[in-house]
């Protein structure tokens, strides 16, 4: 038995020596390659999986690694396919050829159902039948339950179940499947990732960075059209929004191009920010337009609130620091058609807001009149410091609003590991506007960006109080027109 390499622990198990006492040696044999992953041809393992964190049921016990890829393969960190092979000893039901599909039909919760794998095998004794594979967790003891004999018994077709060597190889098992049998027991094997175009792109763990050049080609073989493979080495700049990255596998074109919410965009992922986790929140901020808002875009990236807006009929500022992002920004708008509804900054957040937003809101808020629908809105997100820009709109016009159902709003981006994290939000946005948001603003919850940090979008009207510098009593009117008009930027810069 040795020679087999079976194991101490399995050697001593009461089970196997009372099983074993009480069998012929074929039967023997047979018992023997269901418990061991030794025995050449039937690598049939039942040793507990240690990585599932839910109670047993009856399917893990009955065989937890069925679909597990060789043991041999832990701790490989070059990729080699060939070792992935195993033989399963399953169970199948020899049926005529012309009641396979019938019998398919009737039993398909008995019959395998494992993606990659066939259900039904020629029957190298007779040509003129088929095995139907059966699932080894629902017949684990090789034997029909009563209701399937009932089931086959009506179709006139033989119970009998017999053992089968089903060959599987690399391209059966999945991609998690071969993660845990290669990294060490224990360890996560989280094996999510970010799309972009065919660029896969993955955050690493510490523990699986020895691996990652394996998990690089593992991620690349089992999902059709990625062509590369990358890992962030450090966190977003908070300048550029982009980060360092290393190619694990495939080519390094790092230009893609991907598709949102019926719009094609194109960038280099390498430099500039792309995060396909907020298509939903870029259609939810675009879907509150109107055709004649303006939007104004205060870190627009790429264009993926910028881009549909435009589309949308909706007049457009669009800003991004990044020179690169900026490019694209343009290449974008070219590329989508709206390079003439979009005008498009390269410049600091702030500058931005105190330039371009000002001079536009000033002109038009003055001029509209009362009937008119037009509403204004600015994006703000840079979840990492928008809320710090907020400060910007205090007394940022001059004059008297003309009307208060036009006051800009604002959705602005922050991230939060508070308890109540909507609360905390408010707060900072509260602190930075040097004014309350009760009952004037809304958060709402984006995603999750790791263990307790959410990303939040908070919604408010600007208020008035908040966005005008009232003139003093003595003021002369004229001068109070001319700094709502726009008319003396330089000397309210100076003012604010």
């Amino acid at each position: 038995l040795w020679r087999f390499g079976y194991s101490a622990r399995l050697l001593k198990s009461n089970h196997f020596r009372t099983a074993a006492s009480n069998t012929s040696f074929p039967a023997g044999w047979m018992l023997l390659a269901q418990y061991s992953g030794r025995i050449p041809g039937l690598f049939v393992v039942v040793k507990k999986n240690r990585f599932f964190t839910m109670p047993e049921t009856l399917e893990d016990k009955a065989n937890p690694e069925l679909y597990s890829p060789h043991p041999e393969v832990r701790g490989m960190t070059q990729l080699n396919r060939e070792a992935f092979k195993r033989t399963l000893v399953v169970p199948v039901l020899k049926v005529k050829k012309e009641m396979v599909n019938t019998v398919l039909k009737s039993l398909k919760r008995t019959v395998l159902q494992r993606p990659g794998l066939k259900r039904v095998v020629e029957d190298p004794e007779d040509e003129d039948s088929r095995l139907v594979i059966l699932d080894p967790h629902k017949i684990p003891e090789f034997s029909m339950g009563e209701s399937e004999q009932e089931v086959l018994k009506q179709l006139n077709v033989h119970p009998e179940v017999s053992k089968y060597n089903l060959e599987l190889t690399y391209e059966n098992f999945k991609l998690e499947e071969i993660l845990r049998a290669v990294l060490p027991e224990g360890q996560d094997v989280t094996s999510g990732f970010s799309r972009v175009g065919h660029i896969a792109h993955l955050n690493l763990r510490d523990h699986q960075l020895p691996y990652r050049h394996l998990i690089g080609q593992v991620v690349m073989d089992k999902n059709p059209g990625i062509t590369c493979v990358v890992n962030k080495t450090s966190i977003i700049d908070s300048t550029y929004r982009n980060f360092q990255m290393e190619v694990l596998a495939g080519e390094s074109d790092l230009v893609t191009k991907v598709k949102e919410n019926n719009i094609a965009y194109e960038l280099d992922f390498s430099k500039v920010y792309w995060n396909p986790r907020l298509s939903t929140e870029h259609g939810r901020i675009v879907e509150l337009l109107k055709p004649g808002d303006v939007l104004f875009d205060v870190f627009a990236g790429i264009g993926p609130f910028a881009i549909p807006a435009a589309k949308k009929k909706c007049r457009v500022f669009a800003n991004d620091l990044n020179p690169e992002s900026y490019s694209w920004l343009l290449h974008n708008c070219r590329l989508n058609k709206v390079d003439s509804k979009v005008k498009a900054f390269n410049m600091d957040g702030r500058d931005f807001l105190l330039g371009p937003v000002r001079e536009e809101l000033s002109k038009e808020l003055l001029l509209l009149k009362e009937e008119q629908k037009t509403s204004f809105h600015i994006v703000m997100n840079l979840p990492a410091l928008a809320i710090e820009f907020l400060d910007v709109f205090r007394h940022l016009l001059a004059g008297e609003p003309c009307s208060t159902a036009a006051l800009p709003m604002v959705h602005c981006y922050g991230f939060s590991k508070h308890d109540d994290p909507a609360k905390e939000i408010q707060e900072r946005a509260e602190a930075s506007l040097g004014t309350s948001l009760d009952g004037r603003c809304s958060t709402y919850l984006v995603r999750n960006v790791a263990p307790n940090k959410e990303m939040l979008c908070i919604s408010f009207q600007v208020p008035a109080e908040v966005l005008y510098k009232r003139p003093c009593p003595d003021e002369a009117k004229p001068a109070s027109k001319r700094l709502c008009t726009g008319q003396e930027f330089s000397e309210e810069k100076l003012l604010s």
